[in-house]
């Protein structure tokens, strides 16, 4: 029963990595036919600050989508979820909503919860890359 369980596991993730790398792909592809296309009708309209930032927001978008192929691939290669890839993933996603906000469409509080998830993530990455970092020096766990 457990052999079956992992099977359709490891079927499942083969399935989701083949999705997400169509779906990065063709993100790529569009991304590229976005800025193309910018470029040939109105250069100077590709070049206004909105226009950047949701140009990044993209980007940024498609960086996910590889995060998202690396956690994937880390699951499959060790049978195990690694915390700092999610972290990475989840620190990008966030800037991403940081970079394209409109600070005028959200209210104080919001901003500073914003900044706390944003602080908290980035301390949670660091304990872990510290953590892995003390494990691989020390040869294996940390001393406490």
């Amino acid at each position: 029963m457990i052999r079956f369980v992992q099977r359709v596991e490891r079927i499942v993730m083969a399935v989701l990595v083949l999705l997400t790398l169509l779906l990065v792909v063709l993100s790529t592809v569009e991304l590229a036919w976005i800025i193309a296309k910018g470029i040939v009708t109105s250069p100077s309209r590709l070049l206004q600050e909105r226009e950047l930032l949701n140009l990044f927001g993209f980007v940024l978008l498609v960086l996910i989508g590889v995060e998202l192929l690396a956690t994937v691939k880390a699951y499959l290669a060790d049978s195990m979820v690694h915390v700092e890839v999610v972290l990475e993933v989840a620190l990008i996603a966030i800037a991403r909503k940081v970079i394209v906000l409109d600070v005028k469409d959200y209210e104080a509080l919001q901003l500073v919860a914003m900044a706390f998830l944003v602080s908290a993530l980035a301390l949670a990455y660091f304990v872990a890359r510290h953590q892995r970092t003390a494990r691989s020096v020390g040869g294996g766990e940390p001393p406490a």
